[in-house]
């Protein structure tokens, strides 16, 4: 993955997305009206954290965080979401 220029302040992240679902493990094409947002992602950049609390996930970690977490974000023609470390509910 591509560094991103983006530096998060205290304990945010970026995510770059996972592209959603095209199809059911059945193999039914889902349309474009029916996907859901993904849930999961990587993080591509990560603030140094609170002074008392050290950031647990690291740039390359894959996560799952909550369908409507984080602010939306283009960035060089990319899509990412920028949260904070607390929406991010696992490490995977």
């Amino acid at each position: 993955m591509s560094e991103i220029t983006i530096k998060p302040l205290a304990d945010r992240v970026v995510v770059a997305p996972s592209p959603a679902e095209t199809q059911t493990a059945s193999g039914i094409i889902i349309p474009d009206t029916a996907k859901e947002k993904p849930q999961q992602g990587v993080v591509v950049a990560a603030g140094a954290g609170k002074p008392d609390e050290p950031m647990t996930v690291k740039v390359g970690d894959k996560v799952l965080y909550g369908k409507y977490s984080g602010t939306e974000l283009k960035w060089e023609g990319k899509d990412y979401l920028i949260m904070r470390e607390s929406d991010i509910l696992a490490i995977v």
